[in-house]
């Protein structure tokens, strides 16, 4: 399984902070975007950020393993 977390605005957008999909050999980080976009289009125009397994990406092919866990998340500010 690809445990998948939202943030922020997009959790909200999604309407969950947590999803699973299930693993597929060759699956890459594309895959798994499209599949998100597909359903929750919405949250993904607030989408910034993407880290799998603790480490910001961007390299969409990027290959996934079982187990791996991917963060979408929108930009922030604080103090």
């Amino acid at each position: 399984m690809i445990r998948v977390l939202f943030f922020g605005p997009v959790a909200e957008r999604v309407g969950a902070r947590e999803l699973q999909l299930e693993f597929k050999p060759g699956m890459s980080l594309q895959d798994v975007v499209t599949h998100i976009q597909a359903r929750h289009a919405q949250a993904f125009g607030l989408v910034s950020f993407i880290a799998v397994n603790n480490a910001q990406t961007k390299d969409m092919q990027m290959p996934l393993n079982d187990r791996d866990e991917i963060a979408f998340m929108s930009k922030f500010s604080g103090g």
